[in-house]
């Protein structure tokens, strides 16, 4: 299905009375964003007593809505341009109505009732018009997309003994974690239902081991401005608990939910009170990326159809916003249909994708098994092996950004060659050093299965490491290890490769670039690479030698000038093996730094042209939210700069593969046993 175009609405204070509106407009095949009001100044005055007096009719509420928002002629003229450019492309549209921070109180409003004057039907139950709400977070933490198969979901039902005494109605837990399974289906699914589960330390709890997916289905109340959940006290009696102190445990997880469905009564704030104060605003603004909360009382009967709805639509495609439209339409006929809000702060509007190449873009797995099977392929391994350990490198970035109080630009904070930069100015080089291996082995110690052992970082990367190959048959190392190989790069500083080619039964030799001469290892003597002893070239460092470790912008630089402006600073090997075998990126992020000095440093070798010779592949993961402003347009780009630029420029055409390095490992395996059984 394709993506949709997007058009931004954003509604901001003027004065007490009066909003701006601004139009931004996007094609998911276009990096260049239109603003169709132009010079124009549209101004809005909401008649709120009028909106009142029809909030029983949400028929009547939505067109008045609609007739308000788009009175100024100019308005509804550019966004039937808007839709006139998108239906011309066979695209839907993404309506994000944007309420900027200074104007909460228009969350109040009931957007989802708006109706489309062409057809008098509204926008909340159409595909082909989508209604989101956007709202914008103080939180850094990009938001990474996961493979459809490693999904997992967390659903709560909090059903506890004593409802009735706050005039609350009993909830099944039986049925209701029946219909959440049923919708949730094949992806796989905790459930905390029985008594004494539903509890807020329970919760928490569960979710530090990495849901992607979380369903709460409680009973919820506003009072005095401030949202209420009632939960379990984890005795199996009710606990009334503030709303404001789940929405400060989500923020404190290191890995969030990306999705939570919250149904409760009045979880979106109701007509009378400040939304911001309500529950589905305050996770969002914390740095849930997609929140579905209700806009009031939705009943049980209404949810029992639509949650299994919605999650049936979002199994199919991973989008939000369509998945909530569809599944709005189970309910149409309901008075309360129109409750379920979504806030998001998703371009996309996706959670999954589909690992893979793009069905056009390659059709040579035989001729990349063959390379492999002759020893003519060669890895270069890069950061994203080590995001299961330590976090990827932006998250790194950010740690230290945050605790060193990085003076740069707010993107600067995820790249992490220009946060050791000004560490290095800062303080000095040992400094940076120190102050890196502390963050990496913070992030170690959260994701490590048991406490870590003693000894360096590179020691306990090194054990934990081993232990994670002994129980994962998949995992990459292992998978790496098994290929028939004489040449491995590693633009990562860990000997993770070379402990699992021992574990193997082969006899690695290490070797590391003597970018700077500083390298005690970069002269070690070896013997001819085979694939009984591999040679395992650390391109930027390792950890056991510090001076060798490529770190800075300044040193990127010293890097790619040392090996372009001297081609002896690489064994021959190597260089051959960099231009005349099939080369596979393992790791990279495309867009990245560090990547991009690794790429021009490898292109530019002599003897290019008998790269034309071989099948290439980069494993690249989506481009994240919030790194990309159109992440559709940022993903053609990068299919054109290491495809037909690649192969113009370098000899050589790259296709991409999209997804983990784990994925395409795991499909490289498939492959080959396709291949064995001649399938």
């Amino acid at each position: 299905m394709d993506d949709p175009a997007d058009l931004e609405l954003s509604l901001r204070r003027r004065d007490a009375t009066h909003y701006a509106v601004d139009l931004v407009f996007s094609q998911p095949s276009s990096e260049a964003d239109v603003r169709p009001l132009g010079q124009h100044l549209v101004s809005v005055t909401f008649d709120v007593a009028r909106l009142l007096e029809l909030a029983l009719d949400p028929r009547a509420y939505g067109r008045a809505l609609w007739a308000i928002l788009f009175a100024d002629p100019v308005l509804a003229s550019a966004l039937a341009q808007c839709r006139a450019a998108a239906q011309s492309q066979g695209l839907p549209l993404r309506l994000r109505l944007s309420i900027t921070a200074d104007a909460p109180e228009l969350h109040t409003l009931r957007w989802e009732t708006l109706r489309d004057p062409q057809n008098d039907q509204p926008l909340a139950l159409s595909e082909q018009l989508m209604l989101t709400r956007a709202l914008g977070s103080a939180d850094w933490q990009p938001v990474t997309l996961r493979a459809k198969r490693d999904l997992r979901a967390l659903a709560v039902i909090a059903a506890p003994t004593g409802l009735d005494l706050f005039r609350l109605a009993p909830i099944d837990a039986a049925g209701e974690q029946q219909l959440a399974l049923v919708g949730l289906s094949d992806i796989p699914t905790t459930v905390l239902a029985a008594p004494g589960q539903a509890s807020l330390p329970t919760i928490i709890s569960q979710l530090r081991d990495g849901y992607d997916i979380l369903y709460l289905l409680a009973h919820g109340a506003l009072a005095d401005g401030e949202p209420w959940l009632f939960l379990d006290d984890g005795q199996g009696q009710v606990a009334r608990v503030p709303g404001a102190d789940l929405v400060a445990r989500l923020a404190d997880l290191s890995t969030r939910p990306r999705l939570i469905l919250l149904s409760s009564c009045q979880s979106a704030g109701d007509s009378s009170r400040d939304a911001l104060a309500a529950l589905g605003p305050r996770m969002s603004a914390a740095g849930i990326p997609a929140v579905i909360a209700m806009h009031g009382q939705l009943s049980l009967e209404t949810n029992a159809v639509f949650a299994p709805a919605f999650f049936r639509e979002l199994r199919r495609d991973g989008r939000i916003d369509r998945a909530l439209a569809a599944a709005r339409q189970s309910i149409a006929g309901r008075p309360d249909w129109w409750m379920p809000a979504l806030f998001t702060r998703l371009r996309s509007g996706r959670i999954w994708y589909e690992p893979g190449f793009e069905a056009e873009d390659f059709k040579k797995w035989p001729a990349l098994l063959g390379s492999i099977a002759r020893g003519k392929c060669t890895p270069i391994l890069g950061p994203g092996l080590l995001d299961s350990l330590t976090g990827s490198t932006r998250e790194l970035a950010r740690h230290l950004a945050a605790r060193h109080h990085f003076p740069l630009a707010p993107r600067a904070r995820d790249d992490l060659p220009q946060v050791a930069q000004y560490l290095a100015v800062q303080q000095d080089a040992d400094f940076l050093r120190d102050e890196l291996t502390q963050t990496i082995r913070a992030a170690l110690a959260v994701r490590a299965d048991a406490p870590l052992p003693d000894g360096t970082l590179d020691v306990q990367l090194a054990q934990i490491g081993a232990r994670r190959r002994a129980e994962d048959a998949g995992e990459p190392y292992r998978v790496l290890a098994s290929l028939p190989l004489p040449i491995f790069l590693s633009a990562n500083p860990d000997r993770l490769l070379s402990d699992a080619l021992r574990e193997a039964g082969k006899q690695p030799q290490a070797q590391i670039c003597p970018w700077n001469r500083h390298s005690e290892l970069s002269q070690a003597p070896t013997g001819m690479p085979t694939p009984e002893q591999p040679l395992v070239y650390h391109l930027f460092g390792r950890l056991d030698d510090p001076e060798s470790l490529v770190l800075t912008e300044d040193d990127y630089f010293r890097y790619l000038i040392g090996v372009t402006r001297n081609e002896d600073l690489l064994p021959k090997v190597v260089g051959s093996a960099l231009v005349n075998t099939a080369l596979l990126f393992l790791g990279f992020r495309l867009e990245d730094w560090n990547f991009r000095v690794l790429f021009q440093s490898v292109m530019n070798m002599a003897g290019a042209e008998l790269r034309r010779r071989y099948t290439h592949v980069a494993v690249q993961i989506d481009p994240q939210e919030g790194a990309m402003l159109n992440p559709q347009a940022a993903r053609e780009f990068l299919k054109s700069y290491f495809g037909p630029t690649a192969a113009l420029n370098y000899q050589t055409n790259i296709s991409i593969y999209w997804g983990s390095a784990e994925d395409f490992l795991r499909e490289l395996a498939a492959q080959a046993e396709r291949q064995q059984r001649g399938i």
